[in-house]
């Protein structure tokens, strides 16, 4: 249905729908990222990651339908450098936030017993929502302020993470864990604190892209 609709679109405004379609992948695949760190059930855990697996590979695929478009077509909404630029932010963005899930079970972590992990999951929705918003406003850049918000928001949250990271990273350190423990935890708070930089990286993008054009 989708690659029905974009062959009537303008083509020039097929992009805009492929990323506000990416965006709301991004969203989705959050929102489970949240509920994986408050299951406690291993099972239940693995089942919702399946689903964020899926999610991941429907952003590979709209990703890919970027870059034949890009390809195919002269005429571009904005800078074709700037395209591929929030293309690739956005694929990132699922890429880690899927990466996270996926260690936490592979690694066996409790991420019940975790709050750095926890807190990391919200920061990585609300950053993902603030995303959401400022695509959406691509499609016109008449509210340029409400789009400037949202980035101003993306790189508190990014920062607020970042925070969140240095104190887990603390406690874990003066915890009683044994080396494979936390050496397993700080890769999971790193992968997580990596998927809010990709949100900033999509941010910073899309800033740029309203100074150019707005």
């Amino acid at each position: 249905m989708a690659g029905i609709l974009s062959y009537f679109l303008p083509k020039d405004k097929v992009f805009y729908s492929l990323f506000e379609e990416a965006s709301d992948n991004l969203q989705d695949i959050a929102k489970k990222l949240v509920q994986v760190v408050h299951e406690p059930d291993f099972n239940k855990r693995a089942q919702i990651i399946s689903e964020m697996e899926d999610i991941e590979h429907k952003n590979d695929e709209i990703t890919h339908r970027i870059f034949i478009e890009l390809g195919k077509n002269f005429i571009t909404p904005f800078d074709r450098e700037d395209i591929h630029s929030l293309a690739s932010a956005l694929d990132d963005i699922a890429d880690h936030i899927y990466a996270a899930a996926k260690k936490i079970n592979f690694y066996k972590i409790d991420p019940i017993s975790d709050q750095g992990i926890q807190k990391t999951a919200e920061a990585i929705k609300d950053a993902v929502n603030a995303v959401k918003s400022a695509v959406t406003e691509l499609r016109n850049l008449k509210n340029t302020s409400k789009i400037i918000e949202c980035v101003i928001k993306i790189n508190s949250i990014e920062n607020s993470a970042d925070d969140i990271f240095d104190m887990s990273i603390e406690r874990l350190f003066e915890s009683d864990v044994d080396a494979k423990e936390l050496i397993k935890r700080r890769e999971i708070y790193q992968v997580m604190e990596i998927a809010t930089d990709k949100c900033e990286d999509a941010g910073n993008v899309i800033e740029s892209i309203v100074v150019k054009y707005a």
